[in-house]
């Protein structure tokens, strides 16, 4: 039976630049970066102390996702700390982080526009 989600691709323009983001601002892990067809490598990240992993992948005939809302939502323990650590790293939030009653989350950007949620448990 179905254990787990592997991955989840991110559907990006420039993997070099995209590379960067998650690593160096985001602070995610490199697993593997190798060749896959002419175009584009095969870049898998994890998301570091956990099994979480995405990959920075466009699948053919698919470009039109990149820059448009994710339905990936990341999770933090302590919102304030990890929300001021990535804007001081240059990751771009439309707004600051909102309490709702049933949570407290900030939504974000990568460098092609994509857009994720951060959130607390």
């Amino acid at each position: 039976m179905i254990k787990a989600v592997k991955f989840v691709s991110i559907p990006v323009n420039d993997q070099d630049r995209s590379l960067a983001f998650y690593t160096d601002k985001l602070g995610f892990q490199i697993l593997t970066d190798q060749p896959f067809d002419g175009k584009q490598r095969w870049i898998e990240l994890r998301v570091p102390g956990s099994e979480t992993k995405v990959v920075l992948f466009t699948p053919p005939g698919q470009e039109n996702r990149v820059g448009s809302f994710s339905n990936v939502t990341f999770m933090t323990d302590d919102m304030d700390k990890t929300y001021q650590e990535l804007k001081a790293r240059g990751v771009e939030f439309p707004a600051p982080p909102t309490k709702q009653p049933w949570g407290h989350f900030v939504k974000f950007k990568d460098p092609d526009g994509n857009e994720f949620i951060l959130s607390t448990k």
